[in-house]
């Protein structure tokens, strides 16, 4: 909430703020692109390397007043003994100050040893300054203030205090997405005028200012837009992560968005179609009810068009999607049936490895790092379903193996990210470019928009 307030407050002083979000999440970036008027990009160790990390920081912070980096649980917390991917090494490596954001809740004195501790721990990290967080009241903040400023050197820029209106509604995956909050922009609004009422905006900037960030290497020019791809994005879909569009878009790709809620068709002469992860099961009584959408998904798939789809896609694409009691028709272009559990069945970074089965992409044995978050199974597949990707960490499909092939489609729990590792975009594109140049384009019949339910 600081960081969503935070680029909201600034943005609304009539400062040009670029944000990010380090490690894999697509939540926390709708709201902050959602705060700041920007798209937000994530800053991943396990999926790009350092160089990488700079690249895209540099490339859109370069004509931002400010960029801001929310981090993802601790200062130093990490993957490894030494902290290699944590948030004080994304620090170091972009030369960027900290803001130690502290949940006050129950604490006085013993505040001052923990401010202490995260200075001691790296002494080539600069804490520029504290904002306490949920203080208790007037009372507690002066109490707060006045340990901090006796036992440390570090500045309280600013005490936000317990508000319920600085809350937003959670649930099993995290936040309520912004794309779902109908209304986002007012809450955005409120969060960011609490945070300016108690945060010292022009001292906070003093204290991180630092030299312009000059403008990385130009990339080559984007292809012109020759190919109509839909992409879903409405209420239940929404998970895309920025950079990603931007390579579609770079490679050719005219990004046509579909509200499969809403929608009674397919946009014409499509050349592809990417069904990105979100809340279907949230929205599956809706979903079903648009059965002529539904059906001209499944014929146009089954007819051949290159198809990606990831997590919400992969189940809106199954057999039927049950949640408890509620068992709702899906498209049904995977031969099975997606079950929600109470707990995470697949949760954090992926390892695979290509089998050669995907209809585009690496030969066998490429590696991918990527990552998952999924509280689904899908169940009663039949055998003999091809696979593009053997599991070497996480969970996947089964355990064993993930990104379900059938014609041109690709249909995986697994998140993939467009980098240098894996050109997933670069590769699915291509297949595009050969299906509409070898088909449709040179006077093939069109893929089918109809089928019978």
């Amino acid at each position: 909430m600081l960081s969503v307030g935070l680029a909201a407050a600034l943005g609304a002083g009539g400062h040009v703020v670029q944000p990010y979000k380090k490690g894999p999440d697509y939540i926390d970036p709708m709201w902050l692109g959602l705060a700041a008027g920007r798209a937000c990009y994530n800053l991943d160790f396990y999926v790009m390397a350092r160089d990488e990390i700079r690249e895209l920081f540099a490339r859109h912070a370069c004509d931002a007043e400010v960029a801001l980096v929310e981090g993802n649980k601790g200062l130093y917390d990490g993957l490894d003994l030494e902290g290699s991917n944590s948030n004080a090494a994304l620090a170091r490596l972009l030369d960027l100050p900290v803001i130690l954001v502290i949940d006050a809740r129950g604490m006085t004195r013993g505040i001052a040893p923990l401010i202490l501790g995260y200075q001691a721990f790296d002494r080539e990290l600069r804490i520029a300054g504290v904002i306490l967080n949920r203080v208790g009241g007037s009372r507690h903040e002066s109490k707060l203030r006045a340990v901090i400023e006796h036992y440390t050197d570090v500045p309280v820029l600013g005490a936000v205090h317990e508000d319920a209106a600085l809350q937003i509604r959670e649930r099993h995956l995290g936040l309520v997405p912004s794309n779902e909050a109908s209304l986002a922009r007012d809450q955005v609004g409120k969060i960011a005028a609490r945070v300016a009422a108690q945060v010292d905006l022009p001292r906070l900037l003093d204290l991180t200012r630092g030299p312009a960030i000059p403008a990385p290497p130009a990339r080559p020019a984007p292809q012109p837009p020759a190919y109509r791809i839909g992409i879903m994005r409405d209420r239940a879909f929404g998970f895309y992560y920025a950079d990603d569009l931007d390579a579609l878009r770079s490679a050719g790709a005219q990004l046509l968005p579909i509200d499969a809620l809403a929608d009674a068709s397919l946009p014409a002469d499509l050349d592809g179609l990417v069904l990105g992860g979100g809340f279907p099961e949230s929205f599956m009584a809706e979903l079903e009810a648009n059965a002529v959408l539904r059906g001209q998904i499944r014929a146009a798939i089954d007819a051949g068009l290159p198809a990606y789809a990831e997590c919400g896609g992969l189940m809106y694409l199954a057999r039927s999607l049950r949640w408890g009691d509620k068992c709702h028709a899906m498209v049904g272009v995977i031969p099975g049936d997606v079950v929600m559990h109470d707990k995470p069945v697949g949760r954090g970074y992926v390892r695979l490895r290509h089998t050669g089965q995907a209809p585009w992409g690496e030969t066998a044995g490429k590696e991918v790092y990527a990552h998952e978050f999924h509280y689904s199974s899908l169940e009663n597949l039949p055998g003999g379903v091809e696979y593009a990707y053997q599991v070497e960490r996480g969970h996947g499909v089964d355990g064993h193996h993930d990104g379900i092939v059938y014609r041109n489609l690709l249909a995986s729990y697994t998140h993939l990210r467009a980098t240098r590792n894996d050109s997933w975009v670069e590769h699915f594109m291509a297949l595009v470019a050969e299906q509409a140049g070898g088909g449709r384009r040179n006077g093939a019949a069109p893929y089918a928009t109809t089928r019978e339910e």
